[in-house]
C-alpha cells in the first residue's frame, strides 16, 4: 500500500451497516460461526430473514451481550 492508499474499511468496523451476516455477528462476538447459528436457533440472537438469507441487525449482537449480562447479574 502507498502512502496515498487508504485501507479498506472492515465490515467488522463499519458503523453504517444494518444488516450483518452470521459470520460478521460472529466475529462481533469473538465467537464461532457454529456457535452464532446455535443462538441464532436458541432464539437468543435475533435475526431477520432478507428473501433467502439470513440477517443479523447489527445492534442485535450488543442486545444479547446486554441480556447475558442481566441474567449474570441476576444470578
Amino acid at each position: 500500500m502507498n502512502e496515498n492508499s487508504t485501507p479498506a474499511l472492515s465490515s467488522d468496523n463499519d458503523t453504517t451497516l444494518v444488516l450483518l451476516t452470521v459470520e460478521e455477528a460472529a466475529r462481533r462476538l469473538r465467537i464461532g460461526r457454529t456457535t452464532c447459528y446455535a443462538l441464532i436457533r436458541a432464539g437468543e440472537l435475533e435475526t431477520i430473514p432478507v428473501g433467502r438469507l439470513r440477517r443479523v441487525p447489527a445492534d442485535a449482537p450488543a442486545a444479547y451481550v446486554a441480556q447475558r449480562r442481566a441474567i449474570q447479574r441476576a444470578a
